[in-house]
């Protein structure tokens, strides 16, 4: 019995889950749709911003991909020799880099 409600509860949240990301899904698919409509009027309006739109944008999206990576890569950079010395001497390192996975 204990068996049929847990699987009947992880079918709802199954289902629940699967709503849930059906409508991100869609939502975010609007709204990018608008926002390219956006976008793309501006554009059309004021034609001497368009290159510096499309650089503006390209460099925002760079960044928005290597600023993770950076991140955490900090923090690791820092706790793998910490954690490869057997005598467990490095602990500042560790504690350092700890404190960098915060920020």
């Amino acid at each position: 019995m204990i068996n049929r409600g847990i699987a009947r509860k992880g079918k709802k949240l199954f289902f629940c889950l699967k709503l849930k990301f059906i409508l991100y899904y869609i939502i975010s698919f609007i709204f990018l749709l608008f926002l390219l409509y956006y976008i793309s009027i501006f554009g059309v309006i004021y034609k001497n911003t368009q290159y510096h739109l499309l650089k503006d944008t390209l460099i925002s999206f760079a960044i928005s991909f290597v600023y993770p990576f950076v991140i955490y890569l900090l923090p690791g950079i820092f706790r793998i020799p910490s954690l490869s010395n057997p005598k467990n001497k490095r602990k500042c390192l560790y504690n350092f880099s700890k404190i960098l996975q915060i920020f």
